[in-house]
């Protein structure tokens, strides 16, 4: 055990505990950007510095490993002035327009920048210019991108897929599409891990809740909505409900509040994807000298993608069968628009769904060579909540 001071408060930590690690152990919060535990730990955004007593000069506390006997300030005049000004210097390279933002109240450059008091930006802004494909479903945005490299490292060390890299030299150092590809053409699986790991909103999911709006004022569509289990468990976060209060029936009623006419749990189409995909497997066993297994499952679209790009051989081995949301889209705008009385064109299905990829599925699936979507349109849990608050929905008084 190493045993040390942070703001004079006596501490034991075990051995190569990073300062931020011991602060974090001891409740003594010290604020960061771009450190991730295990993944992203290069101290690029100097916002984590601390003064240890007896050394002129500040250190990163994320890099840092403690020193038995070492007495550190995490918050001392010299330190609090640089990490103050290292953020004036992030700043004057983001666009700082928050309110245009879907990060903006949920943004840790934000929180950062109030707790330092920082409400003027006394450097030059300079924004970079940059272009981008706006209908697919992962949108970046240069000119928020504050060069942390937390989705550099962890689209390489978690996802292994290396869509992201740094681009460009010294004042113009970016992060972009690896080998300057559009995004289209990268081997990018949609996961959203790179999304959720952005400390801003330089990487966000394409927001399509105005689409939605735009049907619920067309009088003449008939409003379906599916809901994914993960959603279910996770939609009452970001409205500030506990998780008793966020049941699946306040869920339910919010929905029809917003204006939906018909709420589904995707339950049912993921009882008939075990089905399909069980079906389909017993078939190739039937005739096993014909067929290579392992038989894969189709469910996920961004296994679906990953197995494309990375490992092509394996698509033959692809369950045939669609995923529960291209299922159910199916089921809803065939057999229950029988069941309606009703053409599948009146009906509007919108599914909410905890993963990006599932919006790039929507994208690429028609349920015949009409065009027509199984899916009109996905949103995201994040997507929904705004959706919610949008139509001016107290879910506090759902019953």
């Amino acid at each position: 055990m190493v045993n040390a001071k942070i703001n004079g408060k006596d501490i034991q930590v075990p051995e190569n505990t990073t300062i931020l690690e011991a602060a974090k152990l001891n409740h003594i919060k010290i604020p960061h950007l771009c450190y991730l535990k295990g993944v992203n730990e290069i101290g690029a955004c100097r916002v984590c510095v601390v003064e240890i007593e007896g050394q002129d000069r500040l250190v990163s506390s994320c890099n840092t490993v403690l020193q038995e006997g070492m007495s550190v300030l995490t918050n001392s005049p010299k330190a609090r002035q640089a990490r103050r000004v290292n953020v004036e210097l992030i700043l004057s390279q983001h666009n700082a327009r928050c309110a245009e933002c879907v990060r903006s109240g949920n943004c840790e450059l934000q929180t950062t920048a109030n707790d330092l008091g920082i409400n003027s930006f006394p450097y030059h802004k300079d924004l970079p210019a940059f272009d981008w494909n706006k209908e697919f479903p992962l949108i970046r945005d240069a000119q928020k991108c504050i060069k942390c490299m937390r989705c550099v490292q962890v689209c390489d060390e978690i996802q292994a897929m290396h869509v992201w890299d740094v681009s460009r030299t010294g004042s113009r150092t970016t992060v972009d599409v690896t080998g300057g590809k559009d995004i289209t053409e990268a081997d990018c699986t949609v996961c959203g891990q790179c999304i959720t790991h952005c400390p801003v909103g330089a990487l966000t999911v394409r927001d399509d809740t105005q689409k939605v709006r735009d049907a619920f004022a067309d009088k003449d569509k008939i409003m379906i909505a599916s809901v994914a289990p993960a959603v279910r468990t996770s939609w009452g976060e970001q409205l500030g409900l506990t998780h008793d209060e966020a049941s699946a029936n306040r869920l339910a009623t919010a929905l029809r509040a917003a204006g939906f006419d018909y709420v589904f749990d995707t339950d049912f189409s993921a009882d008939l994807t075990i089905m399909e995909e069980a079906s389909e497997f017993v078939e190739k066993l039937k005739n096993a000298g014909k067929n290579k297994f392992p038989m894969f499952t189709s469910c996920c679209p961004g296994w679906v993608r990953f197995v494309k790009m990375v490992f092509p051989d394996l698509v033959p081995q692809l369950s045939s069968a669609k995923s529960p949301q291209q299922m159910f889209g199916a089921i809803i705008k065939t057999w229950y628009a029988q069941i309606l009385g009703v053409e599948p064109e009146k009906i509007y299905h919108v599914s909410f769904m905890p993963c990006t990829a599932k919006k790039y599925e929507c994208d690429v699936s028609c349920m015949d060579s009409s065009g027509a979507r199984d899916v009109d349109v996905v949103l995201t849990v994040r997507e929904l909540g705004r959706l919610i608050r949008s139509e001016g929905i107290d879910v506090t008084a759902l019953e």
